[in-house]
């Protein structure tokens, strides 16, 4: 593991933890404070790391007519935020949030913290930014560990709200990567439909030329075919027209020979 960066919660001293047969033994802990609601005190290093030996089960509520002993009130505390753990130059590190009450200066300064971390960080003031949400998911946890300092039914139900919120998030989170996934195929599926349609209009295109083609072939066989038919009509019409003029003629010396064998024997 590496060193956590910087956060908003408020922790104790880190605590060098070295293996002697096979327990963990606390070997020393680091001076200076550790933790964003110290006067002076620089953010403490932070991280995803978890409690050793695993998440702890949140203890019951007690009655309010019990006292809240200090393991209590730190069981919860470790229960909400669990200690972090991470490992530098072969050592075992592990670091608890602090039970310390928080005072006004303390909120003061968180707020002071956190305007600091979102202008370092360059956190975008409107619209999705995961810097903004981590320093503001750091804030709440360290109100929820002052407040469960001083209460711990409402910061266990301030625990409860903290997680809602975050159950909220990814169902929104997953829902917006289910849409964006769902937008892409139904992308995808109109590029290729596009792509489809483009083909077939091509097809239909190159078909409708073809089909032109053939009719300026046709009209032009049909052009070819009356012309055609056209000169041998007129050929045939002159044709009968010399066949009847010689008819005539050869009528006309029939007759004209006829009336010359009759004439004689009338007489």
């Amino acid at each position: 593991m590496i060193t956590p960066s910087q956060s908003l919660v408020r922790y104790d001293n880190p605590v060098l933890v070295s293996r002697t047969d096979g327990n963990l033994k606390s070997q020393a802990v680091v001076g200076g404070g550790a933790g964003a609601g110290e006067k002076g005190g620089k953010p403490p290093l932070a991280g995803a790391g978890g409690a050793a030996g695993g998440p702890k089960k949140l203890p019951p509520v007690d009655d309010k007519t019990r006292a809240k002993t200090p393991t209590q009130t730190e069981d919860i505390l470790n229960s909400i935020l669990p200690p972090r753990e991470w490992d530098e130059g072969g050592q075992l590190w592990v670091q608890k949030v602090s039970s310390t009450p928080a005072t006004r200066l303390d909120v003061i300064n968180l707020q002071e913290q956190l305007d600091h971390m979102l202008q370092k960080r360059q956190a975008r003031e409107t619209g999705i930014c995961p810097v903004r949400r981590e320093l503001y998911i750091q804030t709440f946890d360290e109100l929820i560990r002052q407040v469960t300092i001083s209460c711990q039914e409402r910061g266990l139900l301030l625990l409860r709200v903290r997680d809602e919120i975050r159950m909220s998030i990814a169902a929104y989170q997953t829902l917006y990567e289910s849409s964006v996934a769902f937008g892409m195929r139904k992308a995808l599926q109109a590029e290729q439909g596009k792509s489809d349609m483009d083909n077939r209009i091509k097809e239909l295109e190159e078909e409708k030329r073809q089909l032109e083609q053939s009719v300026l072939e046709l009209k032009a066989k049909c052009e070819a075919i009356e012309k055609r038919e056209s000169e041998r009509r007129a050929m045939e019409e002159r044709k009968h027209a010399e066949e009847i003029a010689f008819l005539k003629k050869t009528n006309v010396q029939l007759k004209t020979q006829l009336e010359g064998i009759l004439s004689p024997q009338k007489k």
